[in-house]
């Protein structure tokens, strides 16, 4: 299974996004209200064979700061204790399956391993259940983070005194 090819432009807006050109090829999965891209989905290898475990990469600036702040207030350790552990075994057992579907039937070197963020049980990274949830699929982790950014975002508007919308 390949991944369909970003345009130029989108190349070029992940370049600035991470600094550097991307090492994977990729497809912008979500965007945002004005075109650019928020979720990616990486091809499960590198260009030059490297396993990439994370198939879905949050890369909104803006909302990859709002996570990193759940995330230095002990985001992890807390969602993965509020969250189902059967539900989140399913999320990470579902995004493996999806992502080793992707490896090319051919390739014999070494393969992406774990679920969600590389991990093979518990919460590694908020960012990247985010990007899994936003993409379509079902994450009781990305579920969790986004319940925490609406209660953010409904805090801010009412201490701006902005109606919500």
């Amino acid at each position: 299974m390949s991944t369909p090819a970003p345009s130029p432009a989108d190349v070029a807006e992940l370049t600035q996004l991470l600094g550097r050109a991307p090492r994977a090829d990729f497809e912008v999965v979500v965007r945002g209200a004005g075109g650019a891209p928020m979720v990616i989905r990486n091809a499960p290898l590198l260009r030059d064979g490297t396993p990439m475990p994370t198939r879905y990469w949050l890369v909104d600036p803006a909302l990859s700061e709002a996570v990193a702040r759940i995330e230095s207030q002990g985001g992890v350790r807390a969602s993965e204790a509020e969250v189902d552990a059967d539900a989140l075994r399913a999320a990470h057992a579902a995004y493996a399956a999806e992502r080793d579907a992707a490896v090319p039937a051919d390739h014999t070197g070494a393969r992406p391993s774990g679920g969600v963020g590389g991990t093979r049980v518990g919460v590694k990274c908020l960012h990247a259940h985010l990007a899994n949830l936003l993409a379509g699929n079902p994450d009781p982790v990305g579920a969790w983070v986004q319940v925490r950014l609406d209660a953010a975002r409904a805090t801010a508007r009412a201490a701006t005194g902005e109606a919500a919308s």
